[in-house]
């Protein structure tokens, strides 16, 4: 069973501008993911996925292999749906763990764990997710709790904030999906797989590798290495 690592990298985001080379304890967001997926020693071929030529040069630098998808899959319209089908269709592989170059506090260990888990399951979509025990509601209605009572927050079920710091997919699976008109990204058996609230900061403003980089700071430790 073939089981690779993708890092999407794209060059064009709007709201921190080139975020995937912005510098977090001293390098590109992108070596971080870089560095853990290798630490894993996990994975049979580790990939970097963007239409800029330029994130080639990390490929290089890392020994692992690039992917340069379709300009069209890297602008502000093209959605994660669209370049992971054109990935697996031009990548053969049986798993795909997707490695957010964007949640660089998720750590070597538990990317392995993931993927891992991922593996001996029987999902065919594994989501990264915060798991939120407090009362939480959506468009004003009670989703975990009643209002008909009040319930101490330890004894809720807790909710499940998807990170996309760490995705896993079956490459078949997606594939059927999409071309049989439905939805690669959520398809067939889906599993839920809990990261820390640290572990899944995913940074997509100034503000976010702010906190990042305060985070680091305060935990002593460089934890994406």
């Amino acid at each position: 069973m073939k089981t690779v690592a993708m890092i999407p990298a794209r060059m064009g985001s709007q709201r921190l501008k080139k975020k995937n080379l912005a510098p977090l304890a001293g390098q590109p967001l992108i070596t971080h993911a870089i560095e853990k997926c290798q630490a894993t020693g996990l994975f049979d071929e580790i990939y970097i996925n963007s239409e800029n030529a330029e994130f080639g040069q990390f490929a290089t630098q890392y020994g692992i292999k690039f992917y340069q998808r379709p300009e069209a899959l890297g602008n502000s319209v093209a959605t994660s749906e669209q370049f992971v089908y054109d990935f697996l269709k031009n990548v053969a592989c049986d798993l795909l763990i997707q490695v957010h170059s964007i949640a660089p506090l998720l750590t070597a260990e538990e990317v392995k764990a993931f993927a891992e888990a991922f593996i001996a399951s029987d999902a065919d979509v594994m989501l990264s997710c915060i798991e939120d025990q407090i009362e939480v509601a959506y468009q004003d209605r009670p989703v975990n709790f009643t209002f008909a009572e009040k319930t101490n927050s330890q004894d809720l079920k807790p909710t499940q904030r998807v990170t996309w710091s760490i995705t896993g997919w079956r490459a078949k699976s997606y594939i059927d999906a999409v071309e049989s008109g439905s939805i690669g990204t959520y398809n067939g058996k889906i599993a839920f797989y809990p990261v820390g609230a640290i572990s899944g900061h995913v940074i997509k403003t100034q503000e976010d590798l702010d906190i990042a980089e305060a985070l680091l700071s305060v935990l002593g430790t460089h934890k994406s290495a």
